[in-house]
């Protein structure tokens, strides 16, 4: 059985629509705390018309439930609809305010806490907004778990709002724990360029670079409600490259709204990927013996570059579906501590539990630091494969085996490329698009193909 309202990274949507907006939300709640009683008393879907309000007074507690948010307007009132279901159904929900994603699993694994809530849409746009969840351990959910909150989704939640608690100490709390991957003044005479996409990482990641030394020059640094990632963030580098070739800065760092991405430009001006990123980070711990069973773990989504790169060290890359989350179960059952995402989801689990920007910059700096190479330089260790993609509006997701010229554009295509390529078509999981991606051996090969299967989806009728 597959999920309804769950995607790739929670459930996300246009803020007031049929799925991101208060009602749903608050049921949303009660549901998750019928998954945490596990095989309990609610581990059925409610009856219609139930009124879970009412029968509260049945149902023990189950502990604490923290909630974080991004800086969209529509956030504080889906914290509030949530946070009534968590207490209708027995939890204490307790208000972390305005946090990076991280930084709530963070909180959630110190603290103990039964559940953790992030209200946020990441780098989709501030009219969008979205829920996902951390398990006890600060580990996002599985698809199964998903599957049982939806089935335990119930009638309208008849309980009243009531003010929600406040711990405000995560913020401070994970600004210490990152502040002290790195010695002390390290960043003196650094100059940096931080952009925070007018989100969640306005007020963490400033101080962090700033409180190890650095010069600190902000982008998307004045969050008004309506203009998370507008322009700026990882989705939109190139001021971020503009800004540190002005100033002369060292690093550019560019984080999405809810922070748990990074991106960076080296202080030529030139953009770093995620692939870039864990290719650098693995080869320097391959270097020194502290990449754990010499494995990396990225998704289909990575260029084959690499590989390459890792397999002419000695290590190994495994790859996973699209989804941090994926990548993690991974690392999880290879014993794997680095993983991410070409997008800029990177995983070091030995100090994160989920995807961490902030950290992701701090550990690359560490290469820096302990190299005494420049980012330019560094990024030189992934020769990547010519590679294209494309995302296109689609006014519904038909199965893609349903398309006839699409399959057959991609059966001809695989079968020329052959292991000199390949080709990746999927359907996003958080937005209404169909994903693109070819790689193969030379630019004007890859192009073709893109256009190839361009025009096949075109010719579906399916575009938006």
């Amino acid at each position: 059985m597959s999920r309804k309202y769950f995607g790739t990274d929670g459930v996300r949507g246009p803020y007031g629509g049929p799925i991101v907006n208060e009602e749903f939300a608050a049921r949303l709640g009660a549901a998750a705390v019928a998954w945490l009683r596990g095989a309990g008393e609610r581990r059925q879907p409610l009856p219609a018309g139930s009124d879970l309000a009412l029968e509260r007074r049945e149902l023990p507690g189950v502990g604490r439930v923290l909630i974080g948010r991004d800086t969209r307007a529509s956030g504080a009132a889906l914290e509030a609809a949530v946070a009534r279901g968590l207490r209708a159904a027995g939890a204490e929900p307790i208000s972390l305010g305005i946090v990076p994603t991280p930084a709530v699993a963070r909180a959630v694994r110190a603290s103990g806490a039964r559940l953790g809530v992030v209200i946020t849409a990441s780098h989709n746009p501030a009219s969008d907004n979205g829920i996902k969840f951390f398990g006890p351990s600060g580990v996002k959910l599985t698809d199964e778990d998903e599957l049982i909150i939806e089935g335990h989704l119930g009638a309208a939640i008849a309980a009243p709002a009531v003010p929600l608690a406040s711990q405000l100490s995560a913020a401070a709390d994970y600004v210490a724990t990152a502040q002290a991957l790195l010695p002390r003044h390290a960043l003196a005479g650094w100059r940096v360029v931080l952009d925070t996409a007018n989100g969640a990482t306005c007020g963490t990641s400033p101080a962090v670079l700033r409180g190890l030394g650095a010069e600190v020059t902000g982008i998307g640094d004045a969050p008004d409600g309506s203009n998370i990632n507008t322009h700026v963030g990882s989705e939109h580098p190139a001021a971020l490259a503009a800004r540190v070739r002005a100033v002369g800065a060292r690093l550019g760092i560019a984080h999405d709204g809810d922070g748990d991405r990074c991106v960076l430009c080296d202080e030529l001006g030139a953009v770093l990927d995620g692939d870039e990123v864990l290719t650098l980070l693995a080869l320097h711990a391959l270097s020194r013996g502290r990449l754990m069973n010499n494995t990396l773990v990225v998704t289909v989504q990575s260029n084959l570059g690499v590989d390459a790169a890792l397999a002419a060290a000695g290590g190994r890359v495994l790859r996973t579906q699209v989804g941090d989350r994926y990548v993690i179960e991974r690392m999880r059952a290879e014993g794997a501590t680095l993983g991410g995402e070409s997008s800029g989801h990177i995983i070091c689990s030995e100090i994160s539990p989920t995807g961490d920007g902030l950290v992701a910059a701090l550990k690359v700096i560490e290469v820096m630091l302990d190299s005494g190479k420049p980012l330019s330089e560094l990024r030189r260790a992934l020769i990547k494969f010519p590679q294209l993609t494309a995302a296109v509006k689609v006014r519904e997701k038909k199965p893609i085996e349903t398309l006839p010229h699409l399959t057959a554009t991609i059966q001809a295509l695989e079968g020329e490329l052959g292991a000199k390529g390949r080709l990746l078509v999927r359907y996003s999981g958080t937005e209404s698009k169909l994903r693109l991606l070819v790689e193969g051996p030379t630019e004007v090969i890859v192009a073709a193909a893109l256009a190839r299967l361009q025009a096949a989806v075109a010719a579906e009728g399916m575009t938006a």
